[in-house]
């Protein structure tokens, strides 16, 4: 299939820009950014029901209507997406796959970085978390060694917080319960 569907098609007109988040677990990142920027329209893609259930939840609660859903792996979405049509992109506490031999299945790899550069627009935002090291080293290396992107950290402070545009996680909370210090990683889009 030829990638061209234009995500802004599938929000009300007036949007600013459309954002993806890649497994977004119990749905609170994402439900909070949508309340926060009612002007963005949110994707949200996470395959196992028991997540979409929980956003589905927090979308009725808080009434919110920029929020769309893709309940698979987020590669089949990101297929058919049009070059340079995801403004920011999230990839928050994904599974570190720890074993070597399941290392060929962590969602950064160079392939699934070529289409994260495709979809994204010149000076978008790709913001990854992780609690586990060995998987933020594994981040950094393939981000650091692509061409489509620049770490956008001035020191250390600024991968060692949170930014306060970013909403917490259940799942950085649990890290930060079992005395694990997460690493918040910026990355831009850089022009074509």
């Amino acid at each position: 299939m030829q990638p061209g569907l234009d995500p802004v098609g599938l929000f009300d007109p007036g949007l600013s820009a459309v954002w993806l988040e890649v497994g977004f677990g119990g749905g609170e990142h994402i439900a909070a950014q949508a309340r926060a920027r009612p002007d963005v329209g949110l994707i949200g893609c996470e395959p196992f029901v028991n997540g979409l259930a929980s956003l589905l939840a927090l979308i009725d609660e808080g009434d919110i209507d920029n929020i769309r859903l893709h309940d698979d792996d987020a590669r089949l979405l990101m297929d058919c997406l049009a070059d340079a049509s995801i403004d920011r992109m999230f990839l928050l506490f994904p599974d570190p796959w720890p074993k070597a031999r399941h290392h060929k299945r962590r969602f950064v790899n160079p392939a699934t970085l070529d289409a994260c550069a495709r979809i994204l627009a010149d000076g978008a935002e790709l913001r990854l978390a992780t609690d586990d090291m060995a998987y933020c080293r594994w981040m950094l290396e393939h981000l650091q060694r692509h061409e489509a992107f620049r770490w956008m950290a001035q020191g250390p402070e600024d991968w060692r917080q949170r930014p306060d545009d970013w909403p917490e996680t259940r799942y950085e909370a649990k890290a930060r319960r079992q005395g694990r210090a997460p690493a918040f990683l910026i990355y831009r889009r850089v022009s074509r």
